[in-house]
């Protein structure tokens, strides 16, 4: 079997008339991406059956595939999208209680074996976290969709506009607007900055 190793994802799809087991290329490209970004979404168990689900979903959708985009990347990240939107209130549950998890009482820094520069650096790190997850709770699904793309698989503003199927417009706007909520929440950082930004 062809191994794809030189050809673009959309080389491969084109091919797989007569051929779907060429199908294999993609799924071993991008599975490990599309499942830990819903790993991140939505936890490892849900994120099972939304990755399996994303490469069913491309498998039956493949001559669909718009071959004039060289990477299947954004059309992936796009059905992992709306799969992950049917899953809203697991993701606001999981961002919640990443939240409170960040509130808990953590251990005096004394009472820990190992350095205090240590315990400190993962204090703050569960706090940082947990305001951060408070935040993305609180942005509206279709802004931190946008937002999540762009920071954690870091999508184009022109890539995630292919993968929703929306103008890139609207992609800058919901950016705009998630980033300026997690701004206001994190004190004016922003984690999620990207060369995005400067454009």
């Amino acid at each position: 079997m062809d191994t794809g190793t030189e050809r673009t994802d959309a080389e491969v799809i084109s091919r797989m008339h007569g051929h779907p087991e060429l199908f294999a290329i993609i799924f071993d490209r991008y599975y490990s991406a599309i499942h830990g970004y819903a790993a991140r979404r939505l936890g490892r168990d849900l994120a099972d059956d939304v990755a399996a689900e994303t490469f069913l979903v491309a498998l039956n959708k493949w001559q669909r595939y718009d071959t004039r985009h060289h990477s299947a990347q954004p059309w992936l990240f796009g059905i992992a999208s709306k799969l992950i939107a049917g899953h809203r209130r697991s993701e606001a549950r999981r961002y919640q209680a990443l939240a409170r998890a960040a509130q808990v009482t953590t251990p005096d820094p004394d009472s820990v074996d190992g350095p205090a520069d240590r315990v400190a650096v993962r204090l703050d790190a569960r706090a940082v976290r947990g305001r951060l997850a408070a935040a993305l709770a609180q942005i509206a699904p279709a802004d931190r969709e946008v937002l999540l793309l762009v920071a954690w698989v870091d999508l184009s503003c022109e890539e995630v506009a292919v993968a929703l199927e929306i103008p890139a417009g609207t992609v800058r706007s919901r950016l705009h607007r998630a980033r300026k909520r997690l701004r206001t929440a994190l004190g004016g950082a922003d984690p999620t900055a990207t060369g995005e930004d400067s454009q």
